[in-house]
């Protein structure tokens, strides 16, 4: 049955307490306290109500001066450059990639270096027992770096004992999916268990100035096994990308709150473990001693990093009826099609009898827009077996009217190419002309094929 809640009123400083009293503790009037009907209130929602009863919180406003986030460096410059300059105090990091790709490889040679540099770091593994993960830091050579191993499950026994202790300044968990809470039931791996044993880690993290790395699975479609939640709860989320028939590796930052996301860190596997790439276009560029129809050299743009890719195109003529095939591996099928119906519409050449394959050399994926000029220069070149000259790159971005438009940061995509000895560009027309590479600009697509095709 719902009862009258009573209060009792100032009438000097309008301060309301529970019980009556001759004087005001607010104020220290006397004899002002009035008592006040107060609205009916059922237990329920005397017991639910959340406007009363709290702690009061600090407010402050935006202009407020914090300092930076302090950052410890890893010894890697290539997972540095991914995380905006190395792990931050007090963070949680995702990282997330395909079995076998390097996850513990390359967390293992950033726990060791930075041990070395002085730094205490905790290494606990799910999957591994300890002795396996000491072989392994062996055969990397890195056996006497002092790292603290583990194999455990329970995130309870993990959280005993770091904080038992000075928590160490890098705690690594190998796997996230293998950490079971007794609060929750449910086997580990479950969506419940991978929530509930994130959560602890990372308030431990947080309350202990502790950097945190979580290695997580991922699905048969790459994206990041168990709860999306766990993605909204870390500062950091990094993919490590790659195939395993090729030996390099890309790190790239999905999110980060402590920095941007348009950074990657290039890898190579070696004998001895992850090796930071210097030159990524190495890696992706063939050797070109002679001009093969149908391959263009495209500067792309990992951030401030620019990357120089070889597309390569093939256009094979069919028999009349048949149903001509589209593939492409590391770019998107659909700007592909785009591209093809562009040639068409605008500039008379028509795919429609032939198959068309497209891939990008060295399995790079690329995603920046500017690659639709090259992948155009690729098709023309392979549907009339004119090669390309070996020391020509193209780029920039075709509109669905035929415009070539251009692109950000094309004199770094210069510069790059020139000191890679190509002398020659072809661009869009309001391309600032820098550097020593000649440019060769165009307004729109039919004066482009018009080009390629000597006309």
């Amino acid at each position: 049955m719902a009862k009258p809640k009573k209060r009792y009123v100032c009438q000097a400083c309008g301060s309301v307490t529970a019980q009556w009293a001759g004087q005001c503790a607010d104020c220290g009037e006397w004899n002002t306290l009035v008592e006040d009907a107060g609205a009916v209130v059922t237990p329920f929602q005397a017991k639910h109500n959340l406007q009363g009863g709290g702690r009061m919180i600090l407010l402050s406003g935006l202009d407020a001066d914090v300092p930076l986030p302090a950052r410890m460096g890893t010894g890697i410059a290539e997972l540095d450059r991914a995380l905006g300059g190395g792990f931050v105090e007090a963070s949680a990091t995702l990282i997330g990639g395909d079995p076998g790709i390097g996850k513990s490889t390359l967390l293992l040679q950033a726990a060791a270096r930075m041990a070395l540099a002085g730094k205490s770091v905790a290494y606990v593994s799910g999957e591994e027992a300890a002795d396996q993960v000491r072989l392994r830091a062996r055969r990397l050579g890195l056996g006497n770096a002092p790292v603290q191993l583990a194999s455990a499950t329970s995130v309870r026994d993990i959280l005993t004992t770091l904080g038992g202790a000075t928590p160490p300044d890098l705690l690594i968990i190998d796997s996230i999916q293998t950490m079971h809470s007794d609060l929750i039931e449910g086997a580990p791996g479950t969506v419940s268990q991978v929530r509930a044993s994130s959560q602890e880690l990372i308030r431990f993290a947080k309350e202990r100035g502790t950097a945190l790395v979580l290695v997580g699975h991922v699905t048969k479609d790459g994206s990041l096994a168990g709860p999306r939640v766990l993605e909204h709860m870390v500062d950091t989320v990094l993919a490590f990308e790659g195939e395993r028939s090729h030996q390099y590796r890309i790190l790239r930052a999905v999110k980060n709150r402590f920095g941007g996301t348009d950074e990657i860190g290039v890898f190579a596997m070696q004998t001895e473990g992850l090796t930071e790439v210097g030159n990524p276009s190495s890696l992706f560029l063939t050797s070109r001693d002679e001009s093969v129809s149908g391959t263009v050299v495209f500067p792309a743009l990992e951030g401030t990093r620019p990357v120089l890719v070889e597309i390569q195109a093939l256009v094979v003529r069919l028999a009349s009826g048949a149903t001509p095939r589209r593939a492409v591996v590391g770019w998107d099928s659909g700007r592909l099609a785009m591209i093809l119906a562009v040639l068409e519409a605008r500039c008379g050449l028509s795919f429609a009898t032939s198959e068309v394959y497209l891939n990008i050399a060295g399995g790079y994926r690329v995603q920046d827009p500017a690659a639709d000029l090259a992948v155009a220069a690729a098709l023309i070149s392979a549907l009339s077996e004119r090669p390309v000259a070996t020391d020509m790159v193209a780029f920039g971005e075709i509109a669905l009217s035929g415009e070539v438009r251009p692109v950000a940061h094309g004199a770094l995509r210069l510069k790059e190419a020139g000191k890679l000895g190509f002398t020659r560009a072809l661009a869009p027309s309001a391309q600032a002309q820098e550097g020593s590479v000649a440019l060769t600009g165009f307004r729109n697509l039919a004066g482009f094929v018009d080009h390629m095709l000597g006309r």
